[in-house]
């Protein structure tokens, strides 16, 4: 039997705006060009190696520094809400994050990029937690749903639209504007913040702040060494490598540390108490999941259809755009209908949807027209937007209005690390499932095997025309070899879409896991 939790609506709601929906213009406006960036630079990053005489590994850390930096203030927006005052933090954050893109359109080398993206990411690490809370703080329990299919569509779509944008703004501009777009964007958004946005009593400036500067150092370099492992491991084989052992060893050192100064000590970076709440563990949980399927879909689709399927970037971005639509039309859904059903049921169909969308990819081939590309997108998107807006819902239900912004802060870090787990996880996936499926195939080109004879044979003879017999045999093989390593990663495409797929049913049981909120008017 499910636990209710007794809420008193009246002190929930003594602190809202008048017109909340007024406070949210200038929240998402800045949501969407945090989000937005975090995966506008991908399709650039070519282009941006270039200019620096970079190889491509060296430009990795152009994606990389923004991470690791987002990364570290995310947790840490509730310690500099308070040291600071939230609005305050909030409007600063918009500012350097604003700032930082425009010296990234002005950056001459790698290392000046790669500074500035750091800049970029500690200011953008503050907006996506702290506007997730003002938009849950500012609208009463009853709206929550509504609002959050609002946020949501910043979430969900940024990320698909980026691409697009991204690879539209290189081909038709140059890279920098890919950076300088957001200025305009980012100067409005602050200027809203400052005249629009609700300021309650306890988002407010604190006195006698101390700074917690064991765990921020500690907290540093958890997350660095953590996005390094995840970024550099497939690439030097995981654990067969002795820095990465190392590198993934101090991760862990650090990230324990980091987790027992929080215990322990008094002045925190972060408060650790809200993770004693069973749906913010429940729901945090499922998120990182789905954040981790999210991204990795968002790496491995493109990829497929520009590897497998000849199709150009701006082409396999655009792809992705009926997952965009799919978002919408969710968020439209929910809008609607959030606060009127049981938010579990909505997560469980989308979870459902986004199960049998990586299902359907995973019985795709090189034949496929266009549309089989674009509805189960579609479906995914839909499922995406459906479970994702009632799952931050559910795990906020629970939590004060005081909790909101270090909660948001935990969340988001752990839905980081998600993405990261989830891009690093597909890349490996398809190496080893692209080897296993060579070893197992590579037998049958054998002589003893009719039917490779008989198919290199009429290879030669058609090759034979423009060149010598033993050429021509030697190109046959060849030939046949590269149609099984193609023939190898498509499969390894198809495993890691079921696998993808399967992991969204596997979470659905957990919805029965979550308590029941009663709210009293």
């Amino acid at each position: 039997m499910s636990e209710n939790v007794i809420v008193n609506a009246e002190d929930e709601n003594k602190y809202l705006p008048e017109n909340p929906w007024i406070s949210s213009i200038p929240t998402l406006l800045a949501v969407f060009i945090y989000v937005i960036d975090g995966t506008i630079a991908n399709v650039a990053l070519p282009h941006m190696a270039g200019s620096f005489s970079a190889t491509r590994d060296e430009s990795m850390w152009i994606l990389t520094s923004y991470l690791i930096a987002s990364g570290i203030i995310i947790p840490s927006v509730s310690f500099f809400s308070k040291l600071l005052g939230r609005k305050n933090f909030y409007i600063i954050s918009i500012l350097l994050f604003t700032i930082a893109s425009m010296l990234c359109g002005l950056a001459r080398n790698l290392g000046e990029m790669v500074l500035f993206r750091i800049l970029q990411g500690a200011g953008g690490g503050g907006i996506l937690p702290i506007s997730q809370a003002l938009m849950m703080e500012s609208f009463p329990k009853e709206k929550r749903g509504t609002a959050m299919s609002l946020f949501g569509m910043g979430v969900i779509i940024a990320p698909i639209i980026g691409p697009v944008l991204g690879g539209w703004i290189t081909d038709n501009w140059s890279w920098p504007w890919i950076f300088f777009i957001n200025i305009p964007f980012g100067c409005l958004a602050a200027i809203l913040s400052a005249k629009l946005l609700f300021n309650p009593p306890y988002s407010r400036r604190q006195k006698d702040v101390k700074i917690d500067g064991l765990g921020f150092f500690f907290l540093t370099i958890w997350l660095l060494c953590l996005q390094v492992f995840f970024d550099k491991g497939n690439n030097a084989d995981w654990f067969n490598a002795t820095w990465i052992c190392w590198v993934f060893g101090i991760s862990c050192f650090a990230g324990i540390c980091f987790f027992i100064s929080q215990l322990k000590r008094k002045n925190t970076l972060v408060d650790l108490s809200v993770f004693k709440d069973r749906n913010f563990v429940i729901g945090t949980i499922i998120q990182v999941v789905m954040q981790a399927v999210l991204y990795a879909s968002l790496a491995i689709l493109p990829q497929f259809l520009q590897s497998m399927m000849g199709y150009t970037a701006f082409l396999s971005g655009y792809s992705m755009m009926p997952r965009g639509l799919g978002s919408m039309t969710a968020m439209i859904i929910c809008a609607f209908i959030a606060d009127k059903v049981d938010k579990r049921a909505l997560v469980c169909i989308g979870l459902a949807l986004l199960g049998f969308a990586g299902l359907f990819f995973g019985f795709l081939n090189l034949q496929i027209s266009s549309i089989n590309i674009m509805i189960p997108n579609y479906v995914m998107g839909l499922g995406m937007g459906l479970s994702m807006v009632p799952i931050i819902n559910l795990s906020m239900e629970t939590l004060t209005n005081e909790q909101m912004t270090n909660a948001t802060g935990l969340q988001n870090l752990l839905k980081n690390i998600g993405s990261a787990i989830g891009t690093s996880l597909v890349a490996t996936m398809l190496t080893r499932f692209s080897q296993v499926h060579q070893y197992m195939m590579v037998g049958n080109l054998s002589e003893l095997n009719e039917a490779f004879i008989e198919r290199v044979q009429a290879t030669a003879a058609m090759l034979s025309q423009y060149t010598s017999p033993s050429v021509a045999h030697y190109m046959a093989q060849y030939s046949l070899y590269g149609q099984l390593l193609k023939q190898s990663s498509l499969w390894a495409f198809m495993d890691s879409f079921r696998i993808f797929g399967l992991l969204c049913f596997v979470l659905i049981p957990l919805l029965l896991l979550f308590k029941r909120n009663k709210v009293e008017s």
